[in-house]
């Protein structure tokens, strides 16, 4: 969990580096930054994607995904818990905030867990508490955080709470994990999670087309679980 526990400061502290000097950048510069970052998100998406060794898995995992997301309404969901803290601060009851803030909280969520090292990184700590990847990853984090709190607000410091929750479940659950996910499965999740990121970059920081990515998070789940089925079918 020590992995972790750096994690979640390097975001809130990023975040209140960010809140702090945000107000003194320029709009024009605020929004050059995200797209920048939004860009930066699609082509690390894309790295990612790339790892697949069967793109039917990936799209098989994103379509089941879908639809139990949908079903579950994930991503209405951590809207209204966005939305739910945002009415809990003093002061941040202004018209729009509570669309920002809870756009800040999903964007940096969804980004913040999604990616290979949220998992390898926790695997790592849970198993022979070697967080340098979690430590490299909050480093990542801190300085992506202070991006986007200056131009999402302080909803970015509370995507501290499901990356705590998200990770520290792994840690705690990974030797059982580490025994049942095998490189090939790791492989699809990873390209699973590149597809999400880039669906990240067009709609939430380049505001492209609207995707609601929160829907899709089930499908990190399904793609090893397609693995391991066609390779019992292929025994």
């Amino acid at each position: 969990m020590t992995g972790t526990i750096i994690n979640v400061i390097a975001i809130v502290v990023g975040s209140g580096i960010g809140l702090l000097f945000g107000s003194r950048l320029s709009d024009h510069l605020k929004s050059t930054v995200l797209y920048g970052m939004g860009i930066f998100t699609g082509a690390v998406g894309m790295q990612m994607f790339l790892k697949t060794e069967n793109s039917l898995v990936v799209l098989g995992a994103l379509i089941l995904g879908a639809v139990l997301g949908e079903s579950l309404k994930i991503e209405d969901r951590l809207q209204n818990l966005g939305t739910w803290l945002e009415r809990r601060l003093p002061g941040s009851s202004e018209e729009g905030g509570s669309s920002l803030f809870a756009r800040g909280f999903l964007v940096s969520s969804v980004l913040y867990c999604t990616g290979p090292m949220a998992v390898l990184g926790a695997i790592s700590d849970g198993l022979r508490g070697d967080y340098l990847t979690l430590s490299i990853k909050s480093i990542l984090d801190g300085f992506l955080s202070i991006a986007f709190a200056s131009t999402l607000g302080i909803g970015v410091a509370f995507s501290a709470l499901p990356v705590f929750v998200y990770q520290g479940a792994i840690s705690l659950l990974a030797a059982q994990l580490n025994a049942i996910v095998d490189t090939a499965m790791m492989n699809e999740m990873t390209a699973t999670g590149g597809i999400l990121l880039i669906g990240i970059g067009i709609s939430s920081m380049l505001e492209l087309k609207k995707i609601r990515v929160g829907n899709f998070l089930p499908a990190l789940a399904i793609a090893p679980v397609i693995v391991h089925i066609l390779s019992m079918l292929t025994k």
